[in-house]
């Protein structure tokens, strides 16, 4: 089993565009089987109606990638909020704690 234990770490993930790239890729797919609806009398004489299908079945699939990454995005901007308020919690919380002060907490 050694022989296929990967020997480096696995590289950090891509990050990018990817609702928009997912969008993309399914309406590609709904395109090649519009494209390919006019040609079902063809296939179906070869044998090869799976043709047809399967960019219907990759749009179909597409459908429920947008919905993961459009979840998935949102859930990161989330989080990336609460991690800023929690920082910006924490800095005004130690600057209460050293004392500092602004001019408008002075007594005139």
């Amino acid at each position: 089993m050694e022989k296929w234990t990967p020997k480096h770490e696995a590289p950090e993930p891509l990050e990018g565009p990817v609702v928009s790239t997912v969008v993309g890729g399914t309406i590609l797919w709904f395109v090649l089987f519009l494209a390919q609806l006019p040609f079902y009398g063809w296939f179906t004489d070869r044998g090869h109606t799976w043709w047809v299908w399967t960019p219907l079945a990759g749009a179909g699939l597409g459908l429920i990638g947008i919905w993961y990454v459009r979840g998935r995005d949102a859930a990161l901007k989330r989080h990336a909020a609460q991690a800023a308020a929690k920082d910006a919690a924490g800095a005004e919380a130690a600057d209460g704690a050293l004392g500092t002060s602004t001019r408008a907490d002075r007594p005139a």
